[in-house]
């Protein structure tokens, strides 16, 4: 496991090299067994020893795996083109212990999401443990929230959306994934210091979350580490009121509520990770928000000033995070080279586990 940069592969991944038979003394199968139970109990060895931390590695990727209506998708991996391939090879490559996406479409039955678990065990990365709730994306509001007097439009869901779950976000991991708390069904307006504003069409009704807010308990070996997860809506597509910026912000906010001991939040290591649509410096939005974040001394930044997307038309930017506490020692952190057919970049970081003390 780790990142394929720092870390060596995993055994696997790939076939034992061949070796010589040495015609003296034990047949080469036996002797290749011998050194490998060797090999395996210096490594139990080696983990047994106090103060021993392996590493663990978290990924987040707001990977293009949305189609224009329900089913599209599972159909795409059932049978999949250069792009889906593309996808596959780098998240086997990397091999994340958990992998974050934030742009997956949901169905009930986690059909499709099984069918990419699928495709990814094929190639190496087996993810026996996968969660996937009901994003806000989609979900009918019954308002006119954009204004534009017509009924049922995507930017009338809760989240921006054509059909229910389309663009929601998905986990995949080595070990069990509990979910602590799901916060998607909070009210803006709930949101202490909400910005929403007080004559918002949907004032009664509109969901903080554009897709999800989920606290999720990884019960990783030697110990849990919490999730935090989200996908922000992007702060444009509105006019002069900046409702989306507003919003944006909003949803970037309730992470530090979080922390503040607020929503059950605020114990044990975890780690922040996923889609904010919020660059620190560049682009639309309350760059300032985001910068606070960066800032927060309970928060690490450990790839700072790394895009992770390249737009074609505003350039290159970083939008999405992975921000691990500050009791966390981080090993590795790396923002991936685009994969075919991807505007968004995996980003990955490796952590130190079980916590050793404060990170240097």
């Amino acid at each position: 496991m780790g990142l394929s940069s720092c870390q060596p592969d995993h055994a696997g991944h790939r076939a034992d090299a061949h070796r010589p038979a040495d015609r003296r003394k034990t047949p080469s199968r036996l002797c290749a067994g011998a050194v490998a139970g060797g090999l395996s109990l210096l490594l139990a060895l080696l983990l047994a020893l106090p103060g021993h931390a392996a590493d663990l590695t978290l990924a987040t990727w707001h990977a293009d795996l949305s189609r224009d209506g329900p089913g599209l998708l599972l159909r795409d991996l059932q049978d999949p083109g250069p792009d889906l391939q593309a996808l596959v090879a780098q998240v086997t490559e990397a091999a994340p212990d958990v992998l974050l996406l934030t742009h997956v479409d949901f169905d009930a039955g986690g059909a499709a999401l099984a069918a990419l678990a699928a495709l990814l065990a094929e190639g190496g990365a087996a993810y026996p443990h996968r969660l996937a709730l009901l994003p806000n994306t989609g979900m009918a509001t019954g308002r006119d929230l954009d204004g534009d007097g017509r009924l049922g439009g995507a930017r009338d869901a809760q989240g921006y959306g054509r059909f229910a779950g389309q663009g929601g976000m998905a986990l995949l991991s080595r070990w069990p994934l509990v979910v602590a708390r799901d916060l998607s069904e909070l009210l803006w307006r709930d949101l202490p210091r909400s910005r929403i504003a007080a004559d918002d069409p949907g004032h009664d009704l509109q969901r903080l979350s554009s897709t999800g807010h989920w606290v999720v308990t990884l019960d990783a070996p030697e110990g849990p580490l919490t999730l935090l997860a989200f996908a922000a809506t992007p702060p444009v597509f509105d006019g002069p009121e900046d409702r989306n910026g507003r919003r944006n912000a909003d949803e970037l906010r309730l992470w530090s509520l979080w922390m503040d001991g607020g929503f059950d939040g605020g114990a044990g290591p975890f780690v922040l990770m996923g889609n904010a649509n919020l660059d620190p410096d560049r682009g639309e939005g309350l760059r300032q928000d985001m910068q606070a974040l960066l800032a927060d001394p309970r928060l690490q930044d450990p790839l700072p000033d790394e895009p992770t997307v390249a737009w074609k038309t505003a350039g290159p930017m970083r939008v999405s995070y992975a921000l691990p506490s500050a009791g966390l020692r981080v090993t590795a952190a790396r923002v991936w080279p685009a994969a075919e057919g991807q505007l968004h970049r995996l980003v990955a970081l490796s952590l130190a586990w079980p916590p050793q003390g404060p990170s240097p």
